[in-house]
């Protein structure tokens, strides 16, 4: 079934399928971007984005795709992306939607020609909103198969884009399996105390480490076999380094629905308002049993 049919007999709403297929659609000109730059010798010449990290030709590539395809079609009202430093806000817009994306997450490893994503969650208004707010979340992969998962509170749904270019559904109702996968950001040498016991219970109940370095790529691991994924807070960045919009709510929000939980450490990110679009924060996403451990260790300090 094409990803259009089934949002029309999900009973999605008409405006929500539009923005979707819309989005959906420009995994087509961001796959075209990674011919083109490696072609022109450009895919890993590297600026500073807003927040003073590496910032890849392609990330700003898939920044344009996405901007100005929503300019175009004013199908928004709010834009924020990890790659500006303000809210767009598009006149005279067909719908009121916010839209939060990472362009491009990952793209440290294009280079090596590992897995990266685009991140996306649409807002009924204004993006600075809890994360549990979010009508749609959606992520695309763009790896062996390009592949799109999405969730508009109904289940969470995975399609594959097949050769003629549009995205076939896959997999239906995905529901986050018993696992024993750990994918864990920053260096064990500055692990904060709870962490440290969480992860040395984790590897004494003999979970396995999985962690590329991409991570749409990480948590979509997760989603299929169980587990959890952290970028915690850690010695120097209490307050983690993975930003609440941009990766953390739309994630969230796939996986909650998928019957898994995300958590700051202490409580879920879903129910946090946003201060600001750069806010970021600790992560701990996947499974209930190891996100109610966490949160255990943290009260017991």
């Amino acid at each position: 079934m094409l990803l259009k049919d089934f949002l029309v007999s999900a009973g999605t709403k008409e405006n929500v399928s539009e923005l979707i297929l819309f989005l959906s659609e420009q995994a087509h000109e961001v796959k075209e971007g990674f011919l083109a730059s490696i072609q022109k010798g450009t895919a890993d010449e590297k600026t500073r984005n807003v927040y003073g990290e590496e910032q890849m030709a392609l990330d700003k590539y898939a920044d344009r795709v996405f901007i100005s395809g929503l300019k175009k079609t004013r199908l928004v009202r709010y834009i924020a992306t990890e790659e500006q430093d303000r809210i767009i806000e598009i006149d005279n817009p067909k719908n009121n939607f916010g839209v939060v994306i990472d362009p491009l997450d990952g793209s440290s490893l294009i280079d090596v020609n590992l897995c990266v994503g685009s991140i996306i969650g649409i807002y009924p208004g204004h993006v600075l909103d809890k994360g549990n707010t979010m009508v749609a979340a959606l992520y695309i992969l763009y790896g062996p198969l390009t592949t799109l998962t999405v969730t508009t509170g109904n289940g969470v749904h995975e399609f594959v884009m097949d050769e003629a270019g549009e995205f076939v559904l896959r997999h239906r109702d995905l529901k986050i399996p018993e696992g024993k996968i750990y994918a864990p950001g920053a260096l064990r040498k500055d692990y904060l105390p709870a962490h440290a016991r969480w992860i040395g219970h984790l590897e004494d109940a003999g979970y396995k480490l999985r962690f590329s370095g991409c991570f749409v790529a990480d948590v979509h691991q997760i989603l299929h076999k169980g587990g959890v994924f952290t970028y915690p807070g850690f010695k120097g960045k209490e307050k983690g380094k993975l930003r609440l919009l941009y990766e953390a709510n739309p994630m969230g929000k796939i996986i909650h629905e998928a019957g898994g939980a995300i958590s700051n450490g202490r409580e879920d990110i879903l129910g946090i308002t946003p201060q600001a679009i750069d806010e970021i924060t600790p992560i701990y996403v996947g499974g209930k049993k190891e996100i109610g451990l966490i949160e255990t260790f943290m009260r017991e300090g």
